[in-house]
């Protein structure tokens, strides 16, 4: 599990200065760029050497408690399971001030060419993304 931290500012609030629930998956997007650079990749550099995409086929989000201005929240994101040709993130939102937790989901990526077709994850991508992680979340199958 990685775990990064976001300040909310003013424009992730709306007019009842409350976290959008829209920006909740622009943090969830935001971590699961930080745990693929914990594991020693970088994004682009996959989408280059491999000329692969991870689109988001399925995202999902249970909002527990708002989010305000200047909260401090923490993302925990960790590999739910990777699969031949999809991965799936997990992710809890906590309030450091409170502890609260603010939201919980997921996002399940497809892997696909440039031309859109589903194709295998590579084997040095499921092992970095495995790195660390507990036992069974790349099941390969």
């Amino acid at each position: 599990m990685v775990r990064v931290p976001i300040r909310v500012i003013y424009g992730d609030t709306d007019q009842m200065s409350v976290v959008y629930y829209g920006n909740y998956l622009r943090y969830f997007e935001a971590a699961r760029n930080e745990f693929i650079r914990s594991k020693g990749l970088r994004y682009r550099d996959f989408e280059a050497e491999h000329r692969l995409l991870l689109p988001v086929a399925e995202a999902h989000v249970s909002y527990r408690t708002p989010a305000r201005y200047d909260d401090l929240l923490t993302v925990e994101i960790a590999l739910g399971e990777a699969r031949r040709a999809s991965a799936r993130f997990d992710y809890r939102i906590v309030r450091e001030e409170d502890g609260a937790v603010v939201a919980t989901g997921h996002t399940l990526h497809a892997c696909v060419d440039l031309d859109g077709k589903v194709r295998r994850l590579p084997a040095v991508l499921l092992a970095a993304l495995s790195a660390g992680e507990p036992a069974g979340s790349a099941s390969g199958a």
